[in-house]
């Protein structure tokens, strides 16, 4: 390992660097080239505006991704992959740097999704990553966040902060993705109904309503897909949809909007070993069948926020939000019954001041959350053939009774943050959280000699300072550096999965720490190519790991490894060259562990599971009047599937295609499309179930694809 004097050193010269090179560049003015100077301002201005928009996943006012010391991405999707399905999240986040997302075909356990390798882990939902839509936190108390309510259709935008950089959002060591609504119609009032079909008994029809009016504006769909999907026991029926209205009184935009979902079934096919996965990719782990294993999820929440702009680049903001979750969840260790209420809130201000002739920008805040679940799990008695003291009844799905706990988790995370410009080339950002993360179990399972209350309380907290720098090289061109640290709680899931069965929060699981250093590059090249190049370097300590046990029938546990190291690459391109839009982007993953035994089996030196080390995705796309043309690509390297990297994913590339268009007959037009996803019918492993037991890695992911669509619509 690096001595830390020497890491100080190392970026110190850096940030030496970032200073220095600017002041090599001459801009001199002339009264002869002034008028010159100022159209080529203009340009530059409408560049900016275009290619590198103002973000709001940052927490700044009126910063564009160009003004930040992050690895920062904002992209319209549909405008650089027009006819995109958004049935699944790896679709609509395809092309983007530093994101590994992995489509398991099974709708039960959601995509997984990744960033700088954190998120990995999870096996069902999101961990390490907060996801938000239009502001509203999606992502619990506990850092988890469930994906399968996510409503795709309405995206029109994609903010992601990349790494610990996003530090001043708490529990969140991946980073940040914010996903923003299209713009409502200018029409007052417009409706759209778009239906699309195709292979594996595919289906979704949505309906979109919307308009603008004085003060405000509306918005609400609603969609219902219903799919058979490649692989056997993988069915799923869902009715998700959002809804949305803004209104500016008094000077104050207020925004009230609320997201929902209703699934009845999402069978659950499991992993498979790697004969299995060979020979027949298409199969269900026979195990799953037997055990009926499955989830039905009903949720709904709601969020209130409202955002006064001050003078300059001032602002206040508050929001609140709540809402409940009910999950019945049979797996094949036991049958899981969850009900859950969860809320939420925050407010912040930023003003700015001058200090000592500089310019600052100051802003203090604060995040709280909290939930509740009430937790029961049963024997599973699906497939058993005679009574047992679990099952004493037979053709039966419940058996007795194992677990009754009220879990509680509840946190505060005040922040603090401040930017000051040196001049209008450099700004330097510093900013500091605190987190209090308590964790509360009340266990309602009758006490017995054999089984002990189990009730008690955890409390996790950490302070994550952040510290970055930007230099504007040009006005289109930036060089930006920072050093922050992360801090990430475990679940209640993997607090409460204890490897001797017992109930109450694993004592001995730790959160993980996360310390990044990281300098990167972005711009607009030529006036139209928007490039993004990230490198950096990042140590963990007590990184939380999954495992299974031989006789653990599936359930996943996890412990803490003593350190891990991660250092990438990521890199991003897109442009546009007459009727031609291309995109490219690059991650590269350099990460092992560095200090990890476990069952007196040494890792150190071996590669973090489910990551592959190359990752490539492109698109390009030709528009000819309404009418465009779209094929894409991705290719990744293999992935290791345990910790004692024994055997891998083999790597892949595949493409797509996808052709459309729009006729106009005034207020009404029609879109149809038609597309391959998988176009060779390639045979790959798209996930991995790490450290699985019984060899049982691996998540094929479908062959070709046929997709059809047609939307209809009055109104723009």
């Amino acid at each position: 390992m690096m001595p830390f004097a020497s890491r100080v050193r190392r970026w110190t010269t850096l940030f030496g660097l970032a200073l220095l090179l600017p002041c090599s560049l001459r801009a001199q003015d002339t009264l002869q080239d002034t008028l010159s100077r100022r159209v080529q301002q203009d340009t530059m201005a409408r560049n900016v505006q275009r290619l590198a928009p103002v973000v709001t996943v940052s927490r700044d006012v009126g910063r564009s991704v160009l003004e930040l010391p992050y690895a920062i991405t904002s992209v319209r999707p549909d405008s650089l992959r027009p006819g995109q399905q958004h049935l699944a999240v790896d679709q609509t986040l395809f092309g983007l740097p530093g994101i590994f997302v992995a489509n398991r075909t099974n709708p039960s356990q959601d995509a997984r999704l990744s960033i700088r390798g954190f998120g990995s882990r999870s096996s069902f939902g999101v961990r390490s990553i907060r996801l938000m839509r239009d502001g509203m936190p999606l992502t619990n108390a506990d850092g988890q966040t469930p994906i399968d309510y996510l409503d795709l259709e309405s995206i029109g935008r994609i903010e992601v902060i990349r790494g610990t950089a996003s530090s001043l959002y708490g529990n969140a060591s991946g980073g940040v993705i914010d996903m923003r609504s299209a713009d409502p119609p200018a029409d007052p009032f417009a409706v759209q109904l778009r239906s699309e079909g195709g292979t594996y008994e595919t289906s979704r029809f949505t309906g979109v309503l919307g308009g603008s009016f004085h003060d405000g504006s509306y918005e609400a769909n609603v969609g219902h897909t219903s799919s058979n999907n490649y692989r056997e026991y993988s069915d799923q029926r869902l009715t998700n949809g959002y809804a949305r209205t803004t209104l500016t009184a008094g000077g104050t935009d207020f925004e009230l909007q609320a997201i929902g979902l209703d699934m009845p079934t999402a069978q659950n096919p499991g992993a498979l070993t790697a004969a299995q996965a060979d020979s027949a990719p298409w199969m269900a782990d026979p195990s799953q069948v037997t055990k009926h294993a499955r989830k039905a999820v009903q949720m709904l929440q709601v969020g209130l926020s409202g955002h006064h702009a001050l003078a300059s680049t001032g602002e206040l903001f508050a929001q609140i939000y709540g809402g409940g979750r009910s999950l019945y969840n049979p797996l094949t260790f036991a049958i899981v019954d969850v009900g859950r209420a969860q809320w939420g809130g925050g407010a912040r201000a930023t003003a700015p001041f001058t200090l000592f002739g500089l310019t600052n920008r100051a802003s203090i805040g604060v995040d709280v959350q909290g939930l509740s679940d009430h937790r029961r799990n049963w024997a599973n008695c699906n497939g058993v053939g005679a009574p047992t003291a679990n099952c004493a009844e037979i053709n039966t799905d419940k058996g007795v009774l194992t677990l009754d706990q009220q879990e509680k988790v509840s946190s505060v995370g005040p922040y603090i943050r401040d930017e000051v410009d040196f001049g209008d080339r450099f700004n330097l950002s510093a900013g500091l959280r605190a987190d209090y993360v308590k964790f509360e179990v009340d266990d309602k399972f009758p006490v017995s000699e054999s089984n002990p209350d189990d009730s008690g309380d955890r409390t996790l907290s950490a302070w994550s300072p952040m510290v970055g720098f930007v230099a504007r090289l040009t006005p289109l061109h930036s060089l930006y550096a920072n050093v922050s640290t992360a801090f990430e709680t475990p679940t209640t899931t993997e607090l409460g999965n204890q490897a001797n069965g017992s109930a109450g929060f694993n004592t001995s699981l730790q959160p993980q720490k996360s310390t990044t250093y990281e300098l990167g590059i972005k711009g607009i090249a030529l006036t139209r190519v928007q490039y993004d190049l990230s490198a950096f370097d990042t140590e963990v300590h007590d990184e939380l790991i999954p495992f299974e046990v031989p006789d653990g029938n599936g359930r996943t546990y996890y412990r803490n490894a003593g350190r891990t190291r991660r250092q990438g690459i990521e890199a991003a391109l897109s442009t546009e060259v007459s009727a031609f839009t291309f995109a490219a982007s690059y991650t590269y993953s350099h990460f092992r562990f560095r200090d990890y035994q476990a069952d007196d089996v040494q890792f150190a030196g071996n590669e973090i599971p489910a990551i592959p080390v190359h990752q490539v995705q492109a698109s390009a796309t030709w528009r000819y009047r309404t009418m465009y043309a779209t094929l894409e690509g991705q290719g990744k390297t293999a992935q290791w599937v345990d910790d004692a990297n024994t055997a891998q994913a083999a790597g892949y590339a595949i493409a797509n295609i996808r052709v459309g268009g729009t006729a106009i007959f005034g207020r009404p037009w029609l879109s149809p499309t038609i597309g391959v996803q998988n176009l060779f019918d390639k045979h790959y492993i798209a996930s991995v179930a790490i450290n699985a037991a019984a060899g049982k890695f691996y998540e094929p992911s479908s062959g070709r694809t046929l997709i059809v669509g047609l939307t209809a619509a009055i109104g723009r």
